[in-house]
């Protein structure tokens, strides 16, 4: 006798409550049914199944049994679809969110290449500064910044980490100088992301020792592009990840300061809706940015200092 089939039928006479509509659903006779039932008492030495003429019932021990055998035919099944998903070439629309300013610095140049190598992919990108809920947005992938999902059927996989660093154009700085220590900050202007966590609140450590400003900007915005082109028109010093700021200060656009000092940092996780297996076009893109994250060694790039001023 099969073990599966006689897992398989087992759990399918607990769930339909039947030993001949168990049968029916995995398309053996009744006498064939019967025959795999009691082969499977018969080798674990246990009654799972007790009837009687009115119905059918498990004993506690086909209880217990039927819990275990519910997860391993849920494994197989995972096993053989991710194997499936694997080997079949990713296709249909593939639907993306993130922050604008991660879609135009991160998504954005990695399109071209990504379409190249999957060309029946269609990519969606949805840029919007907020959390969409996934499931009721059918959203395929998400890039967010927090540490976990509140949200049990929503998977992650970590990318990395960046600092949050302040920044201003030479120009600004050639004009105000630069702050040399906290208090002086709060005498400068400021350019204030409103949706980060406490907008209004920058909370420092160094050296185990912690400091906490409260600080009204000159201009604020929702959005980290427009802080960052405001930035770059020499209008005050903004607060934003590395990972938006990270090319403009290597090529002398914005220039740190205080960067003896760190804000609390960011974790980068890509989400998607937990399913038994990922269809290839999610598994594929997935792979793809976590390969590009680890190859241009971002994490490195992004958590370190830039040096104090």
């Amino acid at each position: 006798m099969d073990r599966w089939t006689e897992i398989a039928l087992f759990v399918q006479i607990a769930e339909a409550g039947s030993l001949s509509r168990a049968a029916e659903s995995l398309g053996l006779s009744n006498a064939a049914a019967s025959r795999h039932l009691s082969a499977l008492e018969a080798r674990l030495g246990a009654r799972l199944v007790e009837r009687n003429t009115r119905r059918l019932y498990l004993t506690d021990t086909g209880r217990a049994f039927c819990a275990r055998a519910k997860t391993i035919l849920a494994d197989l099944e995972d096993a053989e679809s991710a194997a499936n998903a694997t080997a079949l070439q990713p296709t249909g629309t593939l639907r993306v969110t993130a922050s604008l300013s991660f879609a135009i610095h991160h998504i954005a140049p990695l399109l071209r290449e990504y379409t190249e190598r999957y060309p029946e992919v269609t990519v969606h990108v949805e840029a919007a500064n907020r959390y969409f809920d996934l499931i009721d947005n059918n959203i395929d992938v998400a890039i967010r910044t927090r540490e976990f999902e509140p949200d049990s059927n929503v998977s992650i996989r970590r990318l990395g980490q960046t600092r949050r660093i302040l920044a201003a154009s030479p120009r600004y700085f050639a004009r105000h100088g630069f702050p040399k220590t906290l208090d002086e900050l709060q005498r400068h202007k400021l350019l204030i992301y409103t949706y980060a966590n406490n907008p209004n609140t920058l909370s420092f450590t160094k050296d185990r020792q912690t400091e906490t400003l409260a600080v009204k900007g000159l201009l604020e915005s929702n959005d980290g592009q427009v802080l960052r082109a405001a930035a770059l028109d020499d209008m005050g010093i903004l607060v934003q990840p590395t990972y938006i700021l990270y090319e403009d200060i290597v090529a002398g656009r914005l220039v740190p300061t205080l960067d003896d000092w760190d804000l609390p940092r960011l974790t980068i996780n890509l989400a998607y809706p937990s399913r038994k297996h990922l269809s290839a076009k999610v598994r594929s893109f997935i792979d793809f940015i976590a390969a590009h994250f680890a190859r241009m060694d971002y994490e490195r790039k992004w958590t370190a200092r830039f040096g104090a001023r």
